[in-house]
């Protein structure tokens, strides 16, 4: 019979618990659905610096299996889990150094590695996710752009495979992200019975956002900016030009512009796409309404406006939209 897969997480002090425990659950399930039909499954470990017990971030203490010096032989897929901490600057992406630095030298070599939530910036301060697409927790997206130029980010997607590198979203998408590389390694069968033990949603594929559109607003509750998209999410079928916002408002065109994208960091225009394109999405995903009646609908008006959301958006078309998460 063959070898089980071997899947070591890389973990640190401080380290997001679900990060490890998360994607080790799905691989550990996976193994029990292969055993039924005779196969091999997966062999996971935990790798960190010292050895012996690392704290993570809740205070629930973990027992590494062996360091990172004896991390020796085939790895099928080597995962590197991430922390958050608040900063004086706020919140902000842990760089172990020591896990940087054994990433650098290259070994061992994986045809699989990927990271769990801010575990991103762990790759990307390696070098491994140089001039690829990646995505991280949205909270820590920016600092990973800032950082890494060279790195296409996309904080949208709860992940992203670019290669044999695979970047995940905040903490429980790494369950997706081990999910799909079950799927991957065994078929959407076992997948999907993995999936049903662990009693998961399984419509979740990397195209799947982190988060709705209304979560990513960062305006105090009272703001009248807040609540005019409290507004536009609930009417987006309305006539909503940058013009007929800022009446709303009383304000000039050009001074609610400067208001909004300051108080969103999004302009009017891509904020109301956003909206529409996030209503389509339920619609795809929730009725068997045609295309033309997603279209009105959502507010994106015509079939091909609907088209060519989805294609710069998400790089998709509805059908095959619709096809993936329904």
């Amino acid at each position: 019979m063959p070898s089980p897969r071997r899947v070591v997480i890389v973990a640190f002090p401080g380290v997001e618990l679900l990060d490890v425990t998360g994607p080790t659950e799905v691989f550990s399930v996976a193994s029990r659905v292969l055993a039924e039909s005779g196969k091999p499954g997966y062999r996971i470990q935990i790798a960190t610096a010292a050895g012996g017990e690392v704290p993570t971030s809740s205070g629930v203490r973990l027992m590494s299996d062996l360091t990172l010096q004896e991390v020796e032989g085939r790895v099928d897929t080597m995962l590197v889990s991430g922390a958050i901490i608040h900063t004086g600057n706020g919140l902000e992406a842990v760089i172990d150094e020591t896990v940087t630095a054994w990433l650098r030298q290259g070994e061992p070599r994986t045809p699989r590695i990927g990271s769990i939530c801010a575990g991103a910036h762990l790759l990307a301060a390696a070098g491994l996710l140089r001039g690829r697409r990646a995505t991280t927790h949205w909270l820590t997206a920016a600092q990973l752009a800032a950082d890494h130029p060279d790195i296409d980010v996309d904080p949208d997607p709860i992940f992203i495979r670019s290669g044999q590198v695979w970047t995940c979203a905040g903490v429980t998408s790494g369950m997706d992200m081990a999910l799909a590389m079950v799927a991957e390694d065994h078929g959407q069968a076992v997948a999907l019975a993995t999936a049903r033990m662990m009693v998961m949603y399984v419509k979740r594929s990397g195209g799947q956002s982190q988060f709705s559109v209304p979560l990513s607003l960062q305006t105090p509750p009272d703001d009248p900016v807040e609540a005019l998209c409290r507004w536009v999410t609930e009417h987006p079928r309305e006539k909503l030009s940058t013009e007929a916002l800022a009446a709303r408002l009383n304000l000039s065109p050009r001074h609610f512009s400067r208001t909004f994208v300051r108080r969103t960091g999004s302009t009017p225009a891509s904020y109301v796409e956003t909206v529409r394109l996030e209503a389509a999405r339920r619609l795809l995903e929730e009725t068997d309404l045609s295309l033309p009646e997603i279209a009105a609908d959502s507010g994106l008006g015509s079939v091909k406006t609907l088209h060519r959301s989805f294609q710069r958006r998400l790089g998709t078309t509805p059908a095959e939209y619709r096809r993936r998460f329904r």
